[in-house]
């Protein structure tokens, strides 16, 4: 395989199983994906994604089957780059054979971005970085 084909099927396959924060923000609002956050409950308690549904990754193969369709879209998120809880959450679902990608950036580059996050008290969002996106709220168009 030459290196440009190389680098075409390599690029292709990370999109195919990895996804960003703002591309989940749009698929969350139209309803495409179900998003898991497989952190643990008092990760989940300081703070999440409205909208996701908490699966830790120690319960998703006895859980998921019951709790999230097989047709699903499935688009799973831990803390952030740092952790790849994220990967072996999506490992597992891969293992049930759903249709499954990874969040990149996590919670942090979720917050860090501005969107909303749920806590018991209710939803806030965070003020953009302007080392991760546009301060002005106009897309990066990438």
């Amino acid at each position: 395989m030459s290196g440009t084909a190389a680098a075409v099927a390599h690029y292709s396959a990370r999109l195919a199983f990895e996804t960003d924060v703002s591309d989940v923000a749009t698929d969350l609002a139209t309803q495409a994906i179900v998003l898991i956050d497989s952190r643990s409950k008092e990760s989940w308690d300081q703070g999440h994604i409205q909208g996701a549904v908490h699966l830790p990754t120690a319960e998703i193969a006895t859980r998921a089957p019951t709790t999230i369709p097989r047709d699903a879209s499935v688009v799973t998120y831990c803390w952030g780059p740092g952790c790849n809880g994220a990967t072996r959450a999506a490992l597992e679902f891969a293992k049930l054979g759903y249709q499954v990608k990874e969040m990149l950036g996590g919670f942090e580059y979720w917050a860090r971005e501005g969107f909303p996050v749920e806590t018991a008290s209710g939803v806030t969002r965070h003020r953009v970085d302007p080392l991760t996106a546009p301060a002005n709220g106009i897309a990066c168009d990438c």
